[in-house]
């Protein structure tokens, strides 16, 4: 199951939030999402967990837990939309 990671602080780093995560369950993968130009942390991420219960504890457990000064805001990701707003008529 993928989980949406948002409200992060921009220092928080990859290896926290597996850590954090590894608490309730095994990680398949971490990623912070980055600034395409800046290289900045854009404040959310996602978490990968093939298990799904576990995936469940951790968003119950972890949604609005404190990291690094902020409360996290935990989900289940939603699909990427292929509409990003540039519906143009012609």
């Amino acid at each position: 199951m993928n989980i949406y990671v948002g409200n992060l602080s921009f220092s928080t780093r990859e290896e926290e939030i597996t850590a954090l995560f590894s608490n309730i369950g095994e990680v398949e993968s971490t990623r912070i999402i980055s600034d395409r130009d800046t290289g900045r942390s854009k404040g959310f991420g996602f978490v990968e967990m093939n298990d799904s219960e576990q995936a469940k504890a951790a968003i119950e457990k972890l949604n609005g837990t404190e990291l690094d000064g902020r409360n996290l805001t935990v989900n289940e990701a939603k699909p990427k939309s292929n509409d990003r707003g540039n519906s143009r008529r012609y």
